[in-house]
């Protein structure tokens, strides 16, 4: 017999009933019941419930087994009555009679308990984050990230890809989030970074001729964390194809998308391809957001011309200085009691934002500012937007970027206290058409509003006879549910379009020689025209277990200040280390 167990603590059947087994795992629950005293065991696998009777000799060292004590034992498997089958559990017909119990590592107090789905502070968690993992649900997350990996990478194989992997030790780049830098003990003064993403390495093996790659790629970003972004670190499924356009690398990754969504859905739905391809334009018009949920059914309308010049003094001032009005329907909440909207204008309020006007329709009679805007203009609005006569409608109006914020947000807001948010569904959109440039307000300059690598939409010629900010780029996002999985583009591969493209965003061409040495020399030796993305695998992860927060689907995640609490890093270095990468630490900027 094997010296820890038989069988795993999922195994065992009625089928198993009279057989001698062994198990070994931790002391999940423990229960007295006077002659007999009942311990849950647990191990990666499941549960079993072990009995042992008072008149046993392992019954004095189970009396004091402390939860979370590690534990070997011998027994018999009996059947459990009809009555204390436990349906919840594989193992739930049978019970293991114990003959002996060995100790094999006692467990200290618990900081936090295992068993049960108390929430317990981040601080808490994260410093005994190997008993967090030990939790059903945590465990659990953490085998489906296992099980998705390995079904994202079967599916990119059975498409063609190939499996490379890209340095982690690289170059600096001015573009982008915060670099995570290494300094270089033989090369005194000078840095690595970590790669914030394997963007330039796999467009290099483009033009080595490679044509389907992919990774499940660690990142490297110094960044806040965010819900839905961890600090530090992450995963994306990496992946680039040449020769192809935009729809070729559409055609590629969504069936993988599909599939692996479908696979781990528990019946929830799932768009199926081709995913709808929406402008980003329209995007930021129709849902206030380049991130869309599309279980979400209301649209938003541009009504500017129902307000302009008209009676409603407020906003046709406001739209003289050049503001914009975006309305949200509210369907069948006209009928509703006032206290929703003003509820709704007053959250507006605490936003930031100057507020939101509203019309309340009841049996076609509005109330709000129906009676300021007038009857003829009314008609006009509810003609444009498609109201119902117990319908609502909220107005944003701001310059157009801040109205389309609160316009998107107002969206959100209604239909989840309107409970018109679809339920158990997975829905994907593609946004296209992202502009190439966007004009920054702090340093009063055009800089580059995407990836700065990405092929501009009518090439050279935009980039000479057309106004920057008028240039689209054949970029994109994936969104699901609100969430972006990733950024892509099909690139620029010509040397002449890049210095260019980076020229117009305050780049000279020696700048791009020196921080983008490696990629634009070998786009001098022939690159193919190539595109690719990167969907996030904790992204993934995090819609596919219902889970609000991102480290919920990480092993070993940090807090919000980027602070790894069970290992104590960021951590001090020895002088030692200091002296031989000639780094000195200088005091707190005051």
């Amino acid at each position: 017999m094997h010296p820890y167990r038989t069988h795993s603590c999922a195994q065992l059947r009625a089928s198993n009933v009279g057989e001698t087994v062994r198990l070994s795992g931790w002391v999940y629950r423990k229960r007295d019941h006077g002659n007999l005293l009942f311990v849950d065991l647990r191990d990666h696998y499941g549960v079993t419930q072990v009995v042992v009777d008072r008149d046993s000799d392992a019954f004095a060292v189970t009396e004091s087994l402390k939860l979370e004590t590690v534990i070997c034992i011998q027994g018999t498997v009996k059947s459990r009555g009809a009555k204390e089958v436990n349906p919840h559990l594989p193992t739930g017909e049978i019970e293991v009679r114990a003959s002996s119990v060995e100790v094999l590592s006692e467990s200290a107090e618990l900081p936090m308990p295992v068993a049960g789905n108390v929430d317990y502070p981040e601080d808490v968690r994260l410093k005994y984050r190997f008993l967090d993992l030990r939790r059903e649900k945590l465990h659990s997350n953490m085998v489906l990230r296992s099980q998705v990996i390995a079904s994202l990478r079967r599916r990119m194989i059975d498409a063609g890809f190939t499996e490379f992997q890209t340095p982690i030790l690289t170059a600096s780049s001015p573009e982008g989030a915060r670099d995570f830098l290494v300094p270089s003990r033989l090369h005194h003064g000078k840095f690595y970074a970590l790669p914030q993403a394997p963007q330039m390495f796999k467009q290099l093996l483009m033009v080595a001729g490679f044509d389907r790659y992919f990774q499940i790629a660690p990142c490297f970003r110094d960044e806040d964390a965010r819900a839905d972004r961890s600090p530090g670190e992450f995963y994306q499924l990496d992946f680039e194809m040449s020769f192809v356009t935009q729809e070729d690398v559409f055609a590629a990754i969504e069936p993988v998308l599909y599939g692996v969504f479908d696979e781990f859905s528990k019946g929830r739905a799932v768009t199926p391809p081709p995913f709808p391809r929406i402008a980003y334009k329209d995007a930021m018009l129709r849902y206030g957001s380049d991130k869309p949920d599309l279980r979400n059914p209301l649209e938003i309308v541009d009504v500017t011309e129902v307000f302009q010049g008209g009676p409603f003094a407020v906003f046709a001032k406001a739209i003289e200085a050049g503001s914009v009005v975006r309305a949200v329907p509210a369907p069948k909440a006209g009928t509703m009691a006032r206290s929703f909207f003003d509820s709704t204008n007053q959250w507006a309020r605490d936003e930031g934002f100057a507020g939101l006007a509203y019309i309340n329709f009841k049996a076609g009679e509005g109330g709000g500012i129906a009676k300021n805007l007038g009857p003829e203009r009314v008609a006009q609005l509810v003609a444009k937007m498609g109201l119902g006569p117990n319908d609502g409608v909220f107005f944003a109006c701001d310059k157009p970027g801040n109205a389309a914020k609160l316009a998107g947000l107002a969206r959100t807001r209604v239909a989840q206290e309107l409970d018109l948010i679809e339920k158990n569904a997975f829905r994907f959109c593609w946004i296209v058409d992202f502009p190439m440039y966007e004009w920054d307000e702090l340093e009063q300059r055009v800089v580059f509003s995407h990836n700065p690598f990405s092929m501009p939409q009518g090439e050279m010629d935009a980039l000479l006879n057309k106004d920057p900010l008028e240039i689209l780029a054949y970029q994109y996002d994936i969104v699901c549910n609100g969430i972006e999985l990733s950024s892509g583009a099909i690139r620029n591969h010509k040397p002449e379009i890049m210095y260019k493209a980076f020229e117009i965003a305050g780049y000279d061409q020696s700048v791009v020689d020196e921080k983008f040495r490696g990629m634009i020399n070998a786009f001098k030796f022939g690159a193919p025209p190539h595109g690719g993305s990167a969907p996030g695998v904790d992204r993934i992860v995090m819609l596919l277990a219902d889970e609000p927060n991102i480290r919920e689907v990480i092993l070993f995640p940090m807090n919000q200040k980027a602070e790894d609490l069970m290992m104590g890093a960021p951590s001090n270095v020895s002088e030692k280390q200091l002296r031989e990468l000639r780094i000195a630490i200088v005091g707190q900027p005051k």
